[in-house]
């Protein structure tokens, strides 16, 4: 077989030598590029929930993804500007000319905390733990987007573990293979659900592997504490390959619901970094100006629809859906109730992704005046008005600025629809079982990119994605995505089912994500306010000392 090394722009692979013993000494006092260093090194930073967990093969939400990158390290990391990958365990890749096998080659001084070696076979374990049928994994279909061979058998428990396209050749070589070329497959490994799992330790304690006391991982970070609804705690790991140049020696994620308050402890010195309160930027902004940070995410805000058989008989008929989207008057909530830089959505796909242009939707052509009077129009050809009022539960996670922003689109649609919706909030874990099982009307959701490409968000409305809360269906949709995964250039695709979503409209987008910080003015140099994924990772992370 013929290999050709790959350096694929948009994922190319930024090989690092290794850092100079004289600054391996130094960095005490400096930074990567000279900086004076702050004398304490610790970062704490505030988060909505608990986590989901901080198992690679389950964590399924961001806050959780956070603390995963830092505990274990897969085969490349994302750069500090998420244009290209940087080695983590492995050095490099080569792929087939055919596209479909990638050889990587590890580092051979990468350990676990116990100071065991990372071998090809941590990943071969972790990677069919993610998408054994024993497991149920929230994320195995990640692993089926990932085009592995046998994948889908393996998923559906028709085909041994074994079958699956992944390969330890030596301890230090990876074979993977795909059923399909990926040009964009590099990039999808810097998600948890690919790093490596030790599996003796798994073995051993079962899902009690991940507590502080069992926990064994990679990363640059152990687990020291965690509290759950209140803390937790990771600590520098020695045994990582570059503990000598990882400056942050602690990390803190403090649970904290209440945004103001998060806000309060922040201006008390209590956390590094918070979310800024929905509504509050401009005064912040200009109260405490070397504080706010604002910068375009990754990231998209919708509600979902309940299209399962069992769901709301409203809901099947697309006039309810569209007259709905049409009579959220998604300027006010960007500008009124979140007033923070955030561009309102009347695509799924946000205008930040790489190399995607947002098609022209006939909404958003349109006239907020315009939208209200089609949307009384839709409304009443589907046979709802005041002798017959639509009436349907909207359900949320506990915030503030999610309860705002329910609050305000349930109130656009009783003042111009004569709508009933009746709010609900819901605690974390409660909320994502609930959307999982379809115990539902109208759901809040919201995506963050796995990757920088456009599939990562459509891939959601596939008739079998495991995130498609909505249960909605197109055969076309289908079509057109299997389609873009081979395609040379998929972005066509990808606007025709843009338009087609905008015309079903199975879900409601919002708004697109812009990260809106309090963070301490010491950290900013260090934060990686050009990477729209927000990929962080603390071994990254240091603050500079004050002028």
């Amino acid at each position: 077989m013929t290999f050709r090394s790959t350096l694929w722009a948009g994922t190319a692979i930024a090989l690092l030598g290794t850092a100079s013993t004289a600054w391996a000494e130094a960095h005490a006092m400096t930074g990567p590029n000279g900086e004076a260093l702050a004398e304490t090194q610790t970062f704490t930073y505030r988060v909505l929930d608990e986590h989901s967990s901080v198992d690679p093969g389950i964590v399924e939400d961001v806050s959780g993804s956070e603390i995963v990158r830092d505990l274990f390290e897969g085969l490349y990391n994302d750069s500090k500007d998420g244009e290209t990958l940087e080695p983590g365990v492995a050095l490099s890749h080569e792929v087939s000319e055919d596209g479909l096998t990638y050889t990587f080659t590890l580092r051979e001084d990468a350990k676990w905390s116990n100071g065991e070696p990372v071998t090809a076979n941590d990943f071969v374990y972790a990677w069919r733990r993610a998408a054994s049928p024993e497991l149920a994994s929230p994320y195995s279909w990640y692993m089926s987007l990932m085009a592995l061979e046998n994948v889908e058998a393996v998923i559906a428990g028709d085909a041994p573990l074994e079958d699956l396209g992944v390969t330890a050749i030596d301890d230090y070589t990876l074979e993977v293979r795909l059923t399909e070329p990926l040009p964009y497959f590099p990039q999808m490994l810097t998600h948890a659900t690919t790093f490596p799992v030790p599996q003796a330790v798994v073995e051993e304690f079962g899902d009690q592997w991940t507590r502080p006391e069992n926990i064994v991982s990679n990363g640059a970070y152990v687990l020291t504490e965690h509290i759950p609804q209140e803390r937790s705690v990771r600590s520098k790991n020695d045994q990582y390959w570059d503990a000598d140049n990882t400056i942050v020696t602690e990390v803190t994620a403090l649970v904290i619901n209440d945004e103001n308050q998060a806000l309060t402890r922040f201006l008390a010195d209590e956390l590094d970094r918070t979310e800024i309160p929905a509504g509050q930027y401009p005064r912040l902004s200009e109260e405490y100006p070397d504080q706010t940070v604002v910068f375009p995410r990754l990231c998209n805000y919708y509600y979902t629809f309940n299209l399962r058989e069992d769901g709301p008989e409203a809901f099947k008929d697309v006039r309810v859906r569209q007259a709905l989207a049409m009579a959220v008057d998604r300027d006010v909530i960007v500008e009124n109730v979140l007033a923070g830089g955030q561009p309102p959505a009347y695509t799924f796909t946000p205008a930040a992704t790489a190399n995607f242009e947002v098609p022209e939707v006939a909404m958003a052509t349109m006239t907020q005046e315009e939208r209200d009077a089609r949307a009384v129009e839709l409304l009443a050809e589907a046979g709802y008005g005041p002798d017959n009022p639509l009436a349907f539960e909207m359900v949320y996670n506990t915030s503030d600025a999610h309860r705002s922003i329910a609050v305000a689109m349930s109130q656009m649609w009783a003042q111009k629809l004569g709508v009933e919706a009746t709010l609900a909030n819901q605690e974390w874990q409660t909320f994502l079982e609930a959307r999982d099982n379809g115990d539902f009307e109208l759901a809040r959701g919201a995506w963050c990119g796995d990757y920088n490409e456009a599939s990562t968000f459509l891939d959601l409305l596939q008739s079998d994605s495991g995130y498609n809360d909505a249960k909605y269906s197109n055969e076309e949709v289908d079509r057109l995505l299997q389609e873009a995964k081979t395609a040379e250039d998929p972005q066509p695709l990808y606007q025709q089912v843009e338009q087609i979503i905008a015309e079903e409209m199975p879900v409601i987008p919002v708004y697109h994500y812009a990260g809106n910080y309090m963070m301490d003015e010491q950290l900013i140099p260090s934060w990686p306010v050009d990477n729209v994924q927000q990929n962080w990772y603390s071994k990254d992370l240091y603050f500079v000392a004050e002028e």
